[in-house]
């Protein structure tokens, strides 16, 4: 038996030693042809952008086995035109998708990116750099730091704030449990959960957003950890309920060890009371995380930013760019003001990482994540080409047009149920709220099936506390009043062809 691995595999025959190894592999496309297909897709992507207004919002229908059908021409087994290929995947894309890019789509966070974004999503593909390392990657990380840096100050965080980009606020999120059980047991981080000496819990909202339950469950805390706190009046984390819930977790010898304060809840976009809760985790001692996904983009407008009073107080917070920042997806982003916390938090070293660089850190020694991906480019192109103006001039524009969606639907005798200053408008039919709640859930989701099938909009159920209704969020800066005076068209059209009995 030969030792040569190319004997083994029979590739000895097929690619001799030495032969042709000089020559452009099979991937080589050369940089005028490579330039040529960046190009056709670029222009794809514009034309694509400029179509999709004249389009419905989402399909009439998911058509699962026309998705199969038609990737059943694709067998892979030889190579097919370049533009062929790009052209059919477009048009499947435009086919079945619901259009987030869309001035019409009222849905949930997921914006239509800017072309700044976009142009950096290009960029960190074709560079690729890798942000395990600093050293290989010293521009891409202090960029990273300097838009990290920009963000907790505007948040009132304090100077020494540390963090990394993540792909989403899940992730943000996660590091908050583990970067708080690791303040909160110095032991937590060599014998785990099973070396403490009691059951960690945490509280959130029960209008918070439930990837809580699935930290919980990968964390190893379990997903009864996971206290949902009742909601006040107002959809907000009721005080007294969480009062009862901590004194109830001490006396059963539970260890309490983080509070969550939602700003910007998914459902109805309320914001908690923030300083109330600061003050309860300094009583307790714990750890207070702000999950600001959507509404920490607040904090670059002076005339929002107090909307968020009590953030600056937070060990943690969470804010997604790819919310209400429009950044192509996904673009989280963690800050704590306890970096010492963060480090022994993923500290680690090998023998086949670079050696680290004087006055800094890898950024995989902060993170989640090991390799990664340039995330914070498009966010850095945003802020640098628009200017914090602009930011803040399309912020306001939302929720000046997130009023002017309220108030047109109060005039069409819709009621709304959710108080918040943010640009997201949840609204009942009086009548179908007044049925029951079996009756009012199944009238308001069918005619919000009504208005996507329809295509002139997407909107969405939603319960709040357990109360149905139908939700409307601006998230694309391409939407105009006209866009709105279409929506509630749309839902007018469909409440008058959806019968409550």
């Amino acid at each position: 038996m030969s030792n040569d691995p190319l004997v083994e595999t029979g590739l000895d025959e097929l690619t001799p030693m030495g032969a042709d190894l000089d020559g452009a592999g099979p991937y080589d496309l050369g940089v005028d042809a490579g330039g040529r297909l960046l190009a056709e897709t670029a222009a794809l992507v514009a034309g694509h952008t400029g179509e999709v207004v004249h389009g419905p919002v989402a399909p009439a229908s998911v058509d699962t086995e026309r998705i199969r059908d038609w990737l059943a021409g694709f067998d892979f087994a030889e190579a097919k035109p370049a533009d062929a290929v790009l052209g059919s995947v477009m048009s499947a894309l435009r086919k079945w998708t619901v259009h987030t890019t869309h001035p019409r789509y009222f849905g949930l966070f997921n914006p239509s990116p800017t072309w700044w974004g976009m142009a950096g999503d290009l960029i960190v593909a074709g560079v690729n750099p890798q942000l395990a390392a600093y050293s290989h990657a010293p521009a891409a990380t202090e960029m990273e730091r300097h838009v990290l840096r920009l963000l907790a100050n505007g948040l009132g965080l304090p100077s020494d704030t540390d963090g990394s980009f993540t792909v989403g606020g899940a992730e943000a999120n996660l590091t908050a449990v583990i970067v708080a059980l690791t303040r909160r047991f110095p032991e937590y981080g060599s014998a785990g959960l099973l070396g403490l000496p009691g059951r960690p819990v945490f509280y959130a909202s029960a209008e918070s957003h439930l990837a809580w339950l699935k930290i919980a469950h990968m964390t190893g805390l379990g997903r009864d950890a996971v206290r949902l706190v009742p909601v006040d009046a107002a959809l907000r984390i009721d005080l007294d309920r969480l009062r009862e819930a901590y004194a109830a977790d001490v006396a059963g010898g539970r260890i309490p060890f983080m509070i969550v304060g939602t700003a910007g809840t998914t459902g109805a976009g309320v914001l908690d009371p923030l300083g109330p809760l600061a003050d309860l985790a300094a009583e307790w001692g714990l750890h207070l995380h702000v999950d600001a996904a959507w509404g920490g983009a607040a904090a670059l407008s002076d005339r929002l930013r107090p909307l968020l009073a009590g953030i600056e107080r937070a060990d943690s917070v969470t804010v997604d760019a790819h919310k209400w920042l429009s950044a192509p997806m996904g673009a989280g982003v963690f800050l704590t003001r306890h970096p010492a916390a963060l480090a022994a938090s993923f500290q680690c070293s090998t023998g086949y990482m670079p050696a680290e660089v004087g006055g800094t850190h890898d950024p995989y020694t902060t993170s989640v994540q090991w390799s990664r991906r340039f995330i914070g480019l498009k966010v850095f192109l945003h802020l640098a080409v628009a200017g914090l103006p602009a930011v803040a001039e399309q912020l306001e524009r939302d929720v000046r047009l997130g009023d002017l969606l309220a108030r047109r639907l109060a005039e069409r005798g819709w009621q709304r149920i959710n108080q918040t200053p943010l640009p997201l408008v949840c609204v009942v039919d009086p009548e179908a709220d007044a049925a029951g709640e079996e009756r009012s859930g199944r009238w308001h989701a069918e005619v919000a099936g009504h208005v996507v099938r329809g295509g002139q909009a997407w909107v969405s159920p939603v319960r709040l506390d357990g109360r149905s209704a139908i939700r409307l969020c601006v998230t694309s800066y391409r939407t105009t009043a006209s866009d709105l005076d279409r929506a509630v068209a749309a839902l007018d059209a469909a409440r008058a062809a959806t019968s409550l009995t």
